[in-house]
């Protein structure tokens, strides 16, 4: 910006901000908010039962859109629009109009969230909050409907892209079919429900060409045989849980992340709350931006490349896992070595290959090593409020390995689904940041 137009927008905002208008007051208040607001998101999709690919879709534009209103803040950072497929030019401030785009940026994240959930009176309820205390903090009148219609105006523009991703579509595509061929997936205990989200490498990437450019490559063949390549492998599962020690068990327990896990009390079947995969890596990359102070725009830039990277390796895990339908370790354990043994975790509803958790928490990690470094070492907090104790990271990519072997841990993957995902995840992070300039 020359230096006679900064003169001419500096007056332009002084003058619009009359004896009311409490900057000092506004900035403190929103500091750290991105961060608050997410595990606020978080609040509602884990009370709305959401399945882990759902839920990256809803952190992904909600965080888009918390970025979209405050990069204007400093002229370098680029707009998302017209970098993520079929995200269309978005608006920009209007000239000689003063704003505050924290504000912008919150009311933008709440308009596209609350589109996204069940429970939209809480998420309405939120915005409504923020409006009413940052009016008693002090805002010029002009400043605050400039401010909060650009805002309304960049939700609108975001949820116009979620309105043609293919969402709204997949629910009318056909039922998933369980088949009788060996070694296809079938429902498991305990309560056998059916395929979760079938169709869902029919969503639009964000950032990937489409859903199986990164294909992970296929499982190890089925085979039943004691002396095949894939009874080895399920006897590694087996084994394994078998001879779990405290320390692999507290693992397996911390990085469980499933959000739906059901239990049955009679008739009556009731899920158990906890963050999903990607959840729990929005967490963390808010913790560590609170750890560093990161100011607003930082913190919204880093988590929408994080949930940018989540979503799309949902897209892509799910690809392979509807293509591959092979069938789960606690099947074929059932069926072929011993009849009465469980995992530790609950099998999650869907196929085998590739673990979820291995690909979106290695895209994640890449993300996040390359925003603060290779050796960032930090206590992970997010599994507190759910019960369960801390745990220590040298860097994200540990972090990251330590969640996908979780699964060989809990008993619900087979060793190719883990390792394949984590390669798989790391190329969708790198393609994200090759993809996307911010700045």
């Amino acid at each position: 910006m020359k230096l006679s137009s900064f003169l001419l927008f500096v007056l332009i905002v002084i003058s619009a901000c009359g004896p009311n208008h409490n900057q000092e007051g506004l900035d403190a208040y929103f500091e750290g908010s991105i961060s608050t607001y997410n595990r606020k998101l978080t609040d509602v999709i884990v009370a709305d039962i959401f399945t882990p690919p759902v839920a990256s879709r809803i952190y992904a534009y909600a965080n888009i859109a918390a970025y979209e209103g405050i990069r204007f803040q400093d002229d370098s950072k680029q707009s998302l629009g017209g970098q993520l497929n079929d995200l269309d030019n978005l608006s920009k401030p209007e000239a000689n109009k003063a704003y505050y785009y924290p504000l912008t940026s919150l009311v933008a994240f709440t308009d596209v969230a609350k589109s996204l959930v069940f429970d939209l009176e809480l998420i309405d309820n939120m915005q409504q909050e923020l409006l009413k205390e940052v009016q008693e903090i002090g805002i010029d009148k002009e400043t605050y409907e400039n401010s909060v219609s650009l805002g309304k105006k960049l939700g609108e523009e975001i949820l116009a892209r979620a309105s043609k991703d293919g969402y709204l579509k997949r629910t009318a595509l056909p039922r998933f079919s369980i088949s009788d061929t060996p070694g296809r997936w079938k429902p498991t205990p305990p309560d056998y429900m059916e395929a979760i989200e079938p169709h869902w490498r029919t969503i639009k990437p964000f950032v990937l060409d489409s859903a199986g450019q990164f294909d992970p490559g296929l499982p190890t063949s089925f085979d039943a045989e004691k002396d095949s390549k894939f009874y080895e492998e399920a006897s590694e599962v087996y084994e394994t849980v078998n001879n779990l020690d405290s320390t692999k068990l507290e693992i397996a327990k911390f990085w469980d992340c499933n959000p739906n896990i059901s239990t049955t009390n009679g008739h009556v079947m009731y899920f158990q709350q906890q963050i999903s995969p990607g959840g729990h890596w929005v967490h963390i990359t808010a913790q560590i931006l609170e750890e560093k102070n990161s100011s607003l725009l930082e913190s919204a830039t880093a988590l929408s490349k994080v949930s940018v990277a989540i979503a799309d390796a949902f897209i892509s895990c799910w690809d392979q896992k509807y293509k591959s339908n092979l069938t789960r370790p606690e099947t074929f354990i059932n069926e072929h070595i011993d009849p009465d043994w469980a995992p530790i975790l609950q099998t999650p509803a869907f196929p085998e290959h590739t673990s979820g958790h291995s690909v979106a928490s290695s895209a994640a990690a890449t993300i996040l090593t390359s925003i603060f470094g290779d050796n960032y070492a930090f206590v992970d907090a997010t599994e507190v409020p759910y019960g369960l104790p801390v745990r220590s990271y040298q860097s994200f990519n540990q972090a990251a390995e330590e969640a996908a072997i979780s699964r060989l841990y809990g008993g619900i993957h087979y060793r190719p689904a883990i390792d394949l995902g984590v390669k798989q995840g790391r190329a969708i992070g790198s393609f994200v940041l090759e993809r996307l300039t911010l700045e």
